[in-house]
């Protein structure tokens, strides 16, 4: 299945479109030609993201935290399809339970419940499309299918997990056509830029030592541009209501190797790379290869982009990132 074309004319809203995945579905809703409205939370910001990627949308100031602005938003746009891009809690500086718990949990639920309230008889895909995270599993190890209960240890987590809870229950309910897509570790241009490739990317600047884990951690990363890919085509997809989907490559690889494969890319020397010289965080995920018959059966589809392709993607979107672009997105 392709989406090529299928969302041409679709009232399609995106939330935390500014955000660095956010930006990347903006930019496929657009290529496709939706009816695109775009919630951000300042609109000089959003077009600084934006319109370089060419993104063509209405720009919907709102604040996500806020039941009213979100209740306003649907009723005035009338999306046919909702991809929930906010979030709050994936950087270490965001740590306000108050805020995780609005933007992660309560905004679903505000979100959902809006759009059972209307249907839109010539839309036959999903009303939404919830971003989810595979640290709603927890510490939990082997493979991890999407049907077992999430033992979530870090608030991003709890809350998502909870968002999750929260539209299964109104899908289920009301019959709403919603789905989760779990993403794990996604990287491509946009991302925040204390994580590991912008710090990779930003370190061709300088000559110094970069300082890294140890790196054994292995992880499924998923370059950006496959993710807003995937988010499209499950939104296209017949999947039952409340249906939890794992979106990764499948394959999984050692962060040490991904920084080497960075290095070789960037022009970086290796003797600058100081593995070991950081504590690896505690809440870093052990798991088998991500299992991805879902996804497949869903969209007969898989992300195909390699890390060294997507490490050199990004490198051409390159431009030095500011501190945040949208505090509240994804």
């Amino acid at each position: 299945m392709t989406s090529r074309d299928r969302y041409r004319g679709v009232p399609a809203l995106v939330l935390g479109a500014a955000g660095f995945i956010g930006r990347w579905v903006a930019r496929s809703l657009s290529l496709q030609h939706a009816d695109l409205s775009l919630a951000v939370r300042d609109e000089g910001t959003a077009r600084r993201v934006l319109d370089p990627l060419g993104v063509r949308g209405t720009i919907a100031v709102c604040d996500l935290e806020r039941p009213p602005d979100i209740l306003s938003l649907i009723e005035r746009v009338r999306p046919a399809v909702v991809f929930n891009l906010a979030g709050y809690g994936v950087d270490p500086d965001e740590r306000l339970d108050s805020v995780a718990e609005a933007i992660n949990s309560s905004l679903v639920r505000h979100v959902s419940d809006a759009l059972a309230s209307h249907d839109v008889p010539a839309w036959t895909g999903q009303r939404i499309v919830h971003v989810g995270s595979a640290l709603e599993y927890g510490h939990m190890g082997g493979s991890l299918s999407e049907d077992v209960p999430g033992q979530p240890t870090t608030l991003y987590g709890r809350t998502k997990l909870a968002g999750t809870t929260a539209l299964q229950s109104i899908c289920g309910e009301r019959r709403l056509r919603g789905l989760t897509a779990r993403l794990f570790t996604v990287y491509g241009a946009g991302e925040h830029s204390r994580r590991l490739l912008p710090t990779l990317l930003a370190s061709r600047a300088s000559e110094g030592p970069i300082e890294l884990t140890d790196g054994r951690q292995l992880r499924d990363f998923t370059y950006v541009e496959d993710v807003a890919d995937g988010l499209l085509r499950l939104g296209l997809s017949s999947a039952s209501p409340g249906t939890i989907v794992n979106l990764a490559t499948g394959r999984l690889t050692s962060v040490r190797a991904f920084v080497e494969t960075a290095a070789d890319v960037l022009g970086l020397s290796k003797a600058r790379l100081r593995f070991g010289a950081l504590v690896t965080r505690p809440e870093e995920m052990s798991h088998d290869p991500v299992t991805l018959e879902r996804l497949e059966s869903l969209t007969m589809w898989r992300p195909s982009t390699g890390i060294t392709d997507g490490i050199g993607r990004t490198y051409a979107h390159f431009a030095p990132q500011s501190h945040r672009t949208d505090a509240i997105c994804l």
